[in-house]
């Protein structure tokens, strides 16, 4: 299809489970290496230095030679007041942003929608990773998930985040009416303003993940049409066609 790579899961119920990483995932990015491709993005339970795998999981990936891995979400606890929470994930990023550069490799946390996602509302994450360098912890900029929790103002997030950038996701959604819910759809056919990948090409250069999530019981022939259909769609928006 002409991928470069592919986001792979290293986590709970991946491809690759954490305490089989040093044993698998050599044999993956070997497979991946054998066909021209590497691990751009290894998605991962990580998000302390207290897990116990955090280590064993980073040290192999980044004698790998993979660059990146995407954290595992923070919680709010809406009981309790958010500043002081804020502060508590600061310090834990800052702690895993040592181990990173220990390490030489980088993580990046990704903005999810949801009331109690740290990151849905992208300005705490400004707070967050402020004094963290981005070539430790950055940012993956997830405008499906920007979209969905700051409708129109998805371009003040873009910018407010930029000094952090550490890697663009690309998926598309509507609002499904009489559920209340964003319902993931093909690139192109929902809320996602195709502006958003004119920007990208004026003020980021990095890996863009595409995120094909609207086909899951639809079987793997359909989903490998709908990732080659998105990702078409995605390098004429890029202007990489």
């Amino acid at each position: 299809m002409g991928f470069d790579g592919i986001e792979a899961t290293v986590r709970e119920g991946g491809h690759v489970l954490p305490e089989h990483a040093e044993e698998e995932l050599p044999r993956l990015a070997e497979a991946l290496k054998e066909n021209g491709l590497e691990v751009t993005i290894m998605a991962t339970s990580v998000n302390s230095v207290q897990q116990p795998l955090t280590e064993k999981v980073l040290r192999t990936a980044a004698g790998l030679g993979i660059k990146r891995y995407r954290l595992a979400y923070l919680r709010y606890d809406l009981a309790k007041p958010i500043r002081p929470q804020i502060a508590s994930h600061r310090a834990q990023l800052k702690d895993l942003a040592e181990m990173n550069r220990d390490l030489g490799i980088s993580g990046v946390y990704q903005n999810h929608a949801g009331a109690t996602t740290v990151g849905s509302a992208v300005w705490d994450l400004r707070d967050i990773l402020n004094d963290i360098p981005p070539e430790a912890i950055s940012v993956a900029f997830d405008i499906r998930h920007a979209t969905v929790e700051g409708g129109h103002n998805w371009p003040l997030h873009l910018h407010l985040i930029k000094p952090h950038l550490g890697a663009i996701y690309v998926k598309d959604f509507i609002w499904k009416a009489g559920i209340r819910e964003a319902v993931n759809v093909p690139l192109g056919e929902g809320r996602v303003n195709p502006r958003f990948f004119a920007m990208v090409r004026e003020i980021f250069r990095g890996p863009v993940s595409l995120h094909v999530e609207y086909l899951p019981k639809a079987g793997v022939e359909k989903n490998l049409e709908a990732i080659s259909s998105d990702f078409t769609l995605l390098k004429t928006l890029l202007g990489i066609a």
